[in-house]
C-alpha cells in the first residue's frame, strides 16, 4: 500500500489506487457510510459519485471517452485551470485538466468520510505554456449524501497571477428534456451560443431544450438541477460566476468522444471564474468549493 493512503479508521480497505480505463492510475475511496469516489491522478479527474444508500451515478462520463496521455476525459468534473474555455492562448481549458496531479494522500476522517487531496506544482512544461510558478490542489471529499470538491491556487513566485477557470461539472440526468437548473432567475449572464451578452435570466426554471452554453455573472452561491425523482444542490463559494451547458443533439453528434444520446443525459452546472481573471499575489493563496448534495 502506498504510503500516502492512510491505514487508520479501517481505511486500508476503504481506498484503492489501480489500473483504471485505459490502465490510467485512479482512486476508489470509500467513506464508512457506503459513499463512493473515483478519481484519476491524471487531471484530478472525479469520474464517480455514488451517494451512500443510493447504489446509483450522479456524474456523467462518456462511454466513448478517451483516457489516456494528454488525452481530455469526457465527464465527470474536468478542472479547467489556467484557462477557461478558449479565454486565452493556451489549449481549451488549460493544462491542468491533462496534467499528471501528485496524490498528497487518501485517508478516511475522523467521522468516516473518504477524503482525497491530490496536487500540481509549478514545472518546466507548465512554464512552457504559462510562465508563473503555482501550486494548485484539489480536495475531494465524500461522505453520504455530499460530494465536496475544493480547488486552491497559491502563488509560489514573485509576480503576481493571473487565471481562469472552471470545475465543470456533469451532473447526469434521465433525461434532459425533463430537468431543469432552479436558483437563476435575475442573474446576469452572456450567451455564448447566440453570441450575445448582457441578458437577464427570467425562468426560475431554466430547462435545457437545445444547446445552451451561458455564463452567469455574479451567480446565486446555491442552485439546485432538479428531475422527476430527484435532484441535486449545488453550492459554491470563491467562484463568482456559473456556467450552464449542453451540447445538444446536434452539437453531441459532432463530438468523437460523447456517444450520440450522451447529450440528453447530462447538465453541465460548473462553478467558474470565467467572465474576469481571478488575481492571486505573490505568497498569497486563492480557494473556491463546489458542494453538491443528492436530494
Amino acid at each position: 500500500m502506498p504510503a500516502n493512503i492512510s491505514e487508520d479508521a479501517g481505511a486500508a480497505t476503504s481506498f484503492a489506487v489501480d489500473a483504471g480505463a485505459g490502465g490510467a492510475p485512479r482512486i476508489v475511496a470509500y467513506a464508512a457510510d457506503g459513499a463512493r469516489v473515483e478519481v484519476y491522478l491524471q487531471g484530478a479527474h472525479v469520474t464517480s459519485w455514488q451517494p451512500a444508500g443510493e447504489g446509483g451515478e450522479r456524474l456523467f462520463v462518456s462511454a466513448r471517452s478517451r483516457f489516456g496521455p494528454g488525452a481530455a476525459i469526457r465527464g465527470g468534473v474536468p478542472v479547467c485551470f489556467p484557462q477557461f474555455a478558449a479565454q486565452g492562448a493556451l489549449s481549451m481549458h488549460g493544462f491542468a485538466r491533462t496534467a499528471n496531479w501528485d496524490l498528497v494522500h487518501a485517508r478516511r476522517s475522523a467521522d468516516g468520510a473518504a477524503q482525497v487531496l491530490l496536487r500540481l506544482a509549478a514545472s518546466e512544461a507548465t512554464r512552457a505554456a504559462w510562465p508563473h510558478a503555482f501550486v494548485a490542489e484539489l480536495s475531494v471529499t465524500a461522505a453520504g449524501s455530499t460530494l465536496a470538491l475544493g480547488l486552491s491556487v497559491r502563488n509560489t513566485g514573485r509576480a503576481a497571477l493571473a487565471f481562469t477557470g472552471a470545475l465543470h461539472t456533469y451532473l447526469r440526468v434521465a433525461d434532459v428534456m425533463q430537468a431543469a437548473v432552479h436558483g437563476l432567475a435575475g442573474a446576469g449572464y452572456r450567451d455564448k451560443v447566440k453570441g450575445t451578452d448582457g441578458e437577464i435570466e427570467a425562468a426560475h426554471a431554466l430547462r435545457v431544450v437545445g444547446p445552451i452554453d451561458r455564463v452567469y455573472y455574479a451567480a446565486p452561491a446555491n442552485l439546485e438541477l432538479r428531475e422527476p425523482g430527484r435532484a441535486v444542490a449545488v453550492a459554491t463559494t470563491g467562484f463568482p460566476d456559473t456556467v450552464i451547458w449542453n451540447p445538444g443533439a446536434a452539437g453531441g453528434a459532432a463530438m468523437t468522444d460523447l456517444e450520440p444520446d450522451g447529450y440528453a443525459r447530462m447538465v453541465c452546472v460548473e462553478a467558474a471564474a470565467a467572465r474576469e481573471p481571478v488575481t492571486v499575489n505573490p505568497g498569497a493563496q486563492w480557494r473556491g468549493t463546489q458542494v453538491l448534495t443528492a436530494r
